[in-house]
């Protein structure tokens, strides 16, 4: 349980916003904007490095959470969460993912490690200063969103299968607490 009383017995982020529902209100509308908002990478590739920074920070629950999200706005397998554990040993990923997701590990280490070389990649492979910038900022938002859910001890289920239905509510209704 958590390290503080919230209340109510919800995991992660979950707990966390039914605790204060004020900052719930913001944290929705944030992760509405950069994980379903207008842009032209896809929701499910959005989901898809939110998932990955949030494996990489080891939070479950966020990156089961958005890992099966992302399998939701694709075809519904929750083995989609191994793969990105995994790093796509298994499943094809296009290059210009690949290369945004090393920017959001680079960022998830520290945002000064980001170099020209980095930006230069991601243009490379296709990638557009809107789609770099959407990245960098996702993943420095999951990093907080992060260390909010373990920096206060929330719990969360262990097996995949406990966030399917979790993972569609987010895919086709959202983030929005309102």
């Amino acid at each position: 349980m958590s390290y503080i009383k919230l209340d109510n017995d919800l995991p992660g982020i979950i707990g966390l916003m039914q605790y204060r529902p004020d900052t719930a209100k913001i944290l929705g509308e944030l992760a509405e904007t950069l994980l379903r908002g207008p842009s032209t990478l896809t929701s499910a590739e959005r989901e898809i490095i939110a998932s990955y920074v949030s494996h990489q920070n080891e939070c479950h629950f966020c990156h089961s959470s958005h890992g099966a999200a992302a399998a939701h706005h694709l075809d519904g397998d929750l083995n989609l969460l191994d793969e990105i554990k995994n790093g796509f040993k298994n499943k094809d990923i296009t290059p210009k993912l690949r290369a945004l997701l090393s920017l959001s590990k680079k960022v998830q280490i520290n945002g000064n490690r980001v170099t020209e070389d980095d930006i230069d990649n991601a243009r490379k492979e296709g990638a557009t200063d809107r789609e770099i910038h959407d990245t960098v900022l996702i993943a420095a938002a999951f990093c907080m969103f992060n260390r909010y859910v373990d920096g206060l001890g929330t719990w969360a289920p262990e097996e995949k299968e406990a966030y399917d239905d979790t993972g569609k509510r987010l895919a086709h209704k959202g983030y929005s607490m309102s």
